[in-house]
């Protein structure tokens, strides 16, 4: 599900960083590469350790690149069981603001040269906090 729904942007450590398909947010992915993993507390402790700097490190990638009002983080897994964490910059006047933004309207798909103008504004600043540690 998440293959149809969102597109490969990096490997990091444990997780694979994915940019969903819906261009009406800066919203990230990241997707441990364990098998049969479905919420947190089932990874070892370094894993989770590992989860959670990625998580704090892409949070405050995105909030330095996107200068949101609000970064979202949640883990679901309601309708893909495989665990992965949503990073979603918020900002107040998203379409979508101040509720969640699940279900609440369609996607809007990334043009070629959208989704390669969000690459050139990400994937550096990640490099360069990548390259720091």
């Amino acid at each position: 599900m998440l293959e149809a729904d969102a597109i490969l942007l990096a490997e990091l450590p444990l997780s694979n960083l994915l940019v969903s398909n819906d261009s009406q947010y800066p919203w990230f992915i990241l997707v441990p590469r364990v098998n049969d993993i479905t919420d947190i507390y089932q990874l070892d402790w370094p894993q989770q350790q590992q989860l959670l700097n990625e998580s704090s490190m892409l949070s405050e990638v995105l909030m330095q690149v996107f200068n949101g009002d609000k970064m979202n983080v949640a883990a679901l897994g309601n309708m893909c069981p495989q665990l992965h964490v949503h990073h979603v910059v918020r900002y107040k006047n998203d379409v979508s603001w101040p509720k969640p933004i699940w279900g609440l309207l369609p996607t809007k798909p990334y043009s070629e040269e959208a989704l390669d103008q969000l690459k050139a504004k990400v994937l550096p600043a990640l490099d360069t906090v990548l390259n720091q540690i």
